[in-house]
């Protein structure tokens, strides 16, 4: 009850973060958005109609045509932000701010965007329109979230260079790629985490260094070289990003001629990280 009620919070507050970046910096400045809010933007600056009423037709049209692919839980929590989100889009639709620097409003509006939509995706909902979209593509392709949403988005923000010209559009991709950054740094965490890979005749020795130095387990893999058709053992290591340079350290002292893959990892579950039952 306590973590749903938390989720509930988290979709008014993202919701009014969106709100915000609409009504303070994209229509003042004639900026350009993506998704449902970017159509119900253009609408706006061709017929002055309402983004907060034409947001909540268009996303519920979206929303009855694809609420059958998303769990109860999902469905629930997007009503709650489409309906908070036209709610917070009318009652901020006269706040402003004094800020003539286009560039600034950009980043900033960016930024509000892209927080408020990472909230609200961070526990579980969406703002329906292409976030629907760009959920399904995560569930069914595994895409990232968040890039999905920007391929998405850059559609309808391309479409909009007719009503806003090729400049404003310009700020617009700015806007759609500050929010996907934002958004990503929101939904991931604050520390990321790292997949380490090694190769190396002094296995053992990086391993119990590993054990002690980083307090981290290590997954020894058996393999062989396919040329030479030698036995090899792979040592694989989930770290975060900032116990990198420390590795490095220690893979270099024990065995500089050691081969080391490192890549991103998107989500851990399991001892030492987040319980999976979570």
């Amino acid at each position: 009850m306590k973590k749903r009620g938390f989720d509930i919070c988290m979709l008014l507050v993202g919701a009014f973060l969106f709100a915000l970046a609409v009504n303070l910096f994209v229509i003042p400045n004639d900026f350009g958005e993506g998704g449902v809010t970017g159509i119900s933007i253009i609408l706006f600056y061709l017929f002055q109609w309402s983004p907060a009423i034409v947001s909540i037709i268009l996303n519920g049209v979206l929303l009855a045509v694809g609420y059958r692919l998303l769990d109860k839980t999902t469905t629930v929590y997007t009503v709650i932000a489409v309906a908070a989100n036209s709610l917070f889009l009318h009652l901020t639709e006269h706040w402003s701010i004094d800020s003539n620097e286009p560039v600034i409003n950009a980043i900033f509006a960016g930024l509000l965007a892209g927080v408020g939509i990472g909230l609200i995706i961070r526990v579980g909902g969406t703002t329906a329109g292409t976030t629907i979209l760009a959920r399904l593509a995560t569930k069914y392709w595994d895409w990232n979230v968040s890039y999905a949403l920007l391929f998405f988005d850059l559609i309808v923000a391309g479409i909009s260079v007719f009503v806003i010209g090729i400049e404003k559009v310009m700020f617009t991709i700015v806007i759609l790629y500050i929010g996907t950054k934002a958004m990503e740094f929101i939904i991931e965490g604050l520390n990321p985490k790292k997949a380490v890979t090694i190769i190396s005749s002094h296995h053992d020795r990086i391993a119990v260094r590993v054990m002690e130095l980083l307090d981290r387990g290590v997954t020894v893999l058996r393999g062989y070289g396919y040329y030479t058709g030698k036995p090899k053992d792979v040592l694989y290591i989930v770290i975060s990003k900032q116990e990198v340079s420390l590795l490095k350290k220690i893979v270099r002292a024990e065995d500089a001629n050691a081969f080391v893959s490192i890549h991103d990892v998107r989500d851990v579950f399991g001892e030492g990280f987040i319980d999976i039952s979570k």
